[in-house]
């Protein structure tokens, strides 16, 4: 008895730069997919969009935002500094998700005798389940996709819960991205799961709804293998209890010749009669047991499939992980070396910018001017630095003004002599 699964799960999309991996990954954006042998790039070219994308996943995102972004560049203009975030910031460091990916699919017999035009319109049904019953607008969905380029099809539709809600701080209505708004917690997950099955199946798709609860990217393989073997072993307990029973039911009518029949009844010994109702209750035990099994032996050959998949990925993430670690360790000393070489040079800049304003003409002087100001604006300079460069000089009081320089600091010739002579530091 073969039974097909109906399969909705929902996966969070934590930061936008996740949110461009998925995209890269659902858009088939690379050249080679060598984490994933399962993917035909051939057959890329037959994948259903379903809510198409031009765009790249995050400006995408972005264009779907922008009211929100507006928002909240405005509210930041009054926020303390100590607070302020630009949109990226505020949205990499929230607790809360940036999109949701929803994936579709059903065990991989339920697609074998489909056509394209029949997974489109099973696909379609997905969908109707995304507007009607999750309740997002068509305008939420980023991009939606059927990967027919894959061992079974699949929908991958990512959304961005983007909703407007009462702040009861501000006493206003405020843009946030709110997964909850649409799946709660687990509980109503499975609830929901229970609403697209029963969607599928009021279309017309013969499918079975999954064991609630389970978990099965957390079980061990080891687990499933044990189920196996137990499972295994009732059925086999089972067909030999009743092929004793047939085997004696056998021997007994072979001996038995007080067999009588008339045009109504047979007559047999009472013993072989019992041994003939015993087989009758083997057998319906039997055939009782057997869909129920070949059910638990399909869920745990899914489990175990999607779980062998799950280790695979994990183990190339940590292999990708480890790979980065070297990477970034590498870059870290680069990172040492080059900011000691930019330190030399702004030292060299530092003492070039002070000979200029010291002998250079007035023309000169305002060029040079200018060039710190730009410097210190683009922090490669702090008010230290502006110090060391303009004190004594005749940019002395434009520049101390520009850098905002305590007119304490403004000292005599003589006095900065003696700092120099006694090393004496300046705190700034």
């Amino acid at each position: 008895m073969d039974l097909n699964y109906a399969i909705f799960k929902s996966e969070p999309i934590m930061t936008l730069n996740d949110l461009a991996q998925i995209g890269s990954h659902n858009k088939r954006e690379k050249k080679a997919y060598k984490s994933n042998p399962d993917i035909k790039l051939e057959l890329t070219k037959d994948n259903i969009e379903l809510v198409p994308l031009a765009d790249k996943y995050v400006k995408g995102f972005y264009n779907l935002t922008k009211e929100y972004k507006k928002e909240h560049d405005e509210r930041m203009k009054t926020e303390r500094e100590d607070r302020k975030r630009t949109f990226n910031q505020m949205l990499n460091k929230s607790k809360s998700v940036v999109a949701d990916e929803l994936l579709f699919t059903a065990t991989h017999e339920f697609f074998k005798d489909m056509n394209k035009e029949d997974i489109k319109k099973w696909a379609e049904v997905c969908m109707d389940f995304v507007y009607e019953d999750l309740g997002y607008t068509k305008e939420q969905v980023l991009h939606a996709v059927v990967h027919l380029d894959e061992k079974t099809p699949h929908v991958h539709c990512v959304v961005v819960p983007l909703v407007k809600k009462y702040d009861k701080r501000t006493n206003t209505e405020r843009y946030t991205i709110s997964k909850k708004q649409y799946i709660r917690d687990k509980i109503h997950l499975s609830e929901l799961q229970d609403i697209y099955h029963k969607r599928l199946t009021d279309n017309g798709y013969d499918l079975e709804r999954g064991i609630k609860h389970s978990d099965n990217e957390s079980i061990p393989i080891r687990e499933y293998k044990k189920i196996t073997r137990k499972l295994n072993h009732s059925l086999n307990v089972r067909n030999e209890r009743l092929e004793n029973v047939m085997t004696n039911l056998e021997e007994q009518m072979k001996s038995n010749k007080e067999v009588m029949f008339d045009k109504e009844y047979v007559k047999v010994k009472k013993e072989t009669f019992d041994t003939m109702n015993h087989v009758f209750k083997e057998t319906k035990k039997v055939m009782e047991i057997q869909p129920k099994l070949q059910q638990v032996f399909d869920e745990v050959d899914s489990y175990s499939q999607n779980y062998h998949s799950v280790q695979k990925e994990n183990k190339r993430m940590k292999k990708e992980v480890e790979t980065l670690k070297s990477k970034n360790k590498k870059l870290q000393e680069e990172n040492k070396n080059l900011i000691s070489y930019i330190k030399s040079i702004l030292k060299v800049i530092k003492h070039f910018f002070r000979e200029l304003l010291q002998i250079g003409n007035e023309k000169t002087k305002e060029a040079t001017t200018n060039e710190i100001k730009d410097y210190f604006d683009n922090e490669d300079f702090n008010k230290e630095d502006i110090y060391d460069i303009a004190i004594e000089t005749t940019k002395e009081d434009e520049l101390f003004d520009y850098a905002d320089i305590p007119s304490y600091m403004k000292i005599n010739s003589n006095n900065v002599k003696e700092v120099e002579d006694k090393g004496y530091e300046m705190e700034i």
